[in-house]
């Protein structure tokens, strides 16, 4: 959708277009139109960007409980029009005390199955209700307990099970059915609730309240954080009281870089996306890819992720706990090294790469929205308790839907995960550290058009993010940025896994004598959300994609 600065017209002085300092526009891309609505709503009381961020995430984590919740964990992206600051809130899961590198494997060093997916064990601690009190104290015009209320009411009155909703319990359905509480909270008689059925939630509504009271002691210290501790140790888990009151969000500086013209800034470690991305785009810097075939530039660019992607479980983890070469990795003199070992008309094969392990797989049930209020504040936040309904475990009491990150560690160095990723020693288990991620949040522009954007797709989010910047540096409005058909490279697999109608058959075959393997998926991946601010024309246009059911307006 598009949307005209009310009062801002496009000024012409001595025939030349001037930018606009402010959008005069606001807009919210989101995964689910309740979310979006939430947004909207705090908008119109008076809140900024990061109000609307606050309502947007906790609607969400009511409405896509498969997708993200107050359980779980993420990054958020933000600008702040007053000044220009900038900064990344790493509200990433941590892992508990008790915690250890060997914790998911057998007596024979061998990792066990599922346990770092399913259960209280698999949970982190999770860092979403500091985000949230974190965003309106430091950040917000509003109380929190008004910013929370839009999804404090969803969870009370309830909102109707959708298609989407019933795939994503039919596939965690034996996960679900294994603990009562989520059984009884987002189960229906047992099994998957028919379409249209109205999911109350009323102990996350008292949660979410008294988030909204008592800011941080309302969930990490005190009644609530009792009944969190009692109910994973009951189950089996190792969480304990000094845990939740221990954690805190962290503000880092986001990783930034430039390509043609065009500035990026993006989310840094413990996620992996933006120093990946930064590197794809220094590699391919060289090259004029528009002048160039289809098949030539989609070799080409593979080659470049296939090594940023190396680089990714070589390299990277949580910056509190792990020495790595950013600025090496991000250094147009690095990527000259790596492009130097691409071939122009054949594939290497990530066996011949340098390496010592395999890379690890993320959730895909993550989310991501954008937001743009009228003064310019922007917010790019992914979002996430990993795989769908993230461990399937709910302590009694409190609605809380617990994530299964500590998947998103190497269990075994070397070792695939869920998704498929692999890590090296950056990314063991330790505790209190934060499991390395593929979320990329981005703000990419130059002096006439920003897009803030980001998507949930566990791996290939990098990829994804990749070519959405990528439509928009060629001039592609929001629509086409979040429609346009997807391809992706991670390593390992060493296979080009593609949407059906990615590419056409003269690609196909220019891929295939190239030594390409080809993976075609029948299930299309990704959910993106972007907002466009064009300063010269002075319109704010946002999409919402296809893939999903989610709005932008």
């Amino acid at each position: 959708m598009r949307f005209a600065a009310s009062g801002l017209l496009v000024l012409l002085l001595a025939g030349v277009a001037v930018a606009q300092e402010r959008p005069g526009a606001a807009a919210i891309a989101s995964a689910h139109p309740l979310a979006t609505e939430a947004g909207h709503e705090i908008l119109s009381r008076g809140g900024n960007a990061f109000d609307a961020a606050v309502a947007v995430t906790a609607a969400l984590g009511v409405v896509e409980p498969y997708g993200s919740g107050i359980g779980g964990g993420g990054f958020f992206l933000l600008h702040r029009a007053s000044d220009g600051f900038e900064t990344m809130l790493d509200a990433r899961e941590t892992a508990p005390g008790a915690a250890h590198r060997d914790m998911y494997l057998d007596d024979d060093g061998e990792v066990i199955p599922g346990l770092s997916v399913d259960g209280p064990l698999s949970a982190g601690i999770p860092g979403m209700p500091a985000a949230l009190v974190h965003l309106a104290e430091q950040y917000g015009e509003l109380p929190l307990a008004d910013t929370l209320a839009p999804a404090a009411r969803l969870a009370r009155e309830g909102f109707p099970v959708d298609a989407v909703y019933r795939r994503m319990a039919t596939f965690r359905l034996e996960a679900l059915s294994a603990y009562p509480e989520a059984t009884r909270v987002l189960l229906h008689d047992g099994g998957v609730p028919p379409e249209g059925t109205l999911l109350r939630q009323p102990d996350l509504a008292d949660t979410l309240e008294r988030l909204g009271r008592e800011g941080f002691d309302g969930f990490y210290r005190g009644e609530l954080a009792e009944l969190l501790v009692e109910g994973v140790r009951d189950a089996g888990g190792i969480w304990t009281l000094e845990d939740l009151e221990n954690y805190s969000v962290v503000e880092r500086e986001p990783v930034r870089g430039e390509y043609r013209g065009f500035r990026i800034t993006a989310a840094s470690p413990p996620s992996s996306g933006g120093v990946a991305l930064i590197s794809i785009l220094n590699q391919l810097a060289h090259y004029d890819l528009e002048a160039m075939d289809e098949a030539t530039r989609t070799h080409l660019m593979v080659e470049a992720m296939r090594r940023a992607y190396r680089d990714r479980a070589e390299y990277l983890g949580d910056p509190d706990f792990v020495d790595m070469p950013l600025a090496r990795l991000m250094s147009l003199d690095y990527a000259a090294g790596l492009r130097a070992t691409i071939h122009p008309e054949r594939a290497t094969p990530s066996e011949l790469l340098p390496v010592t392990l395999e890379p690890l797989p993320e959730s895909e049930q993550t989310s991501h929205f954008s937001v743009l209020d009228a003064n310019g504040n922007r917010v790019a936040a992914t979002i996430t308790i990993n795989y769908p309904f993230g461990s399937g475990f709910m302590p009694p009491g409190t609605g809380v839907l617990l994530n299964d990150e500590m998947d998103d560690f190497s269990a075994k160095p070397g070792a695939p995960n869920v998704y498929g990723l692999v890590g090296a020693e950056a990314n063991a288990i330790e505790p209190g550290k934060r499991m390395l991620s593929s979320m990329t949040p981005a703000f990419i522009e130059n002096d006439e058009r920003v897009v803030i954007l980001g998507t949930p797709g566990g791996s290939r989010i990098i990829t994804m993010v990749l070519l959405g910047a990528k439509s928009f540096m060629n001039g592609g409005d929001a629509q086409a940025i979040v429609s346009r058909p997807r391809f992706h490279h991670q390593y390992l697999p060493d296979e080009i896994q593609f949407e059906v109608d990615a590419f056409d058959a003269p690609t196909l075959e220019g891929l295939q004598a190239r030594g390409h393997t080809l993976a075609p998926q029948t299930r299309r991946f990704g959910n993106m959300q972007a907002i466009i601010w064009d300063r010269v024309a002075g319109e704010v246009s946002a999409a919402s994609d296809p893939r999903g059911i989610g709005e932008a307006r």
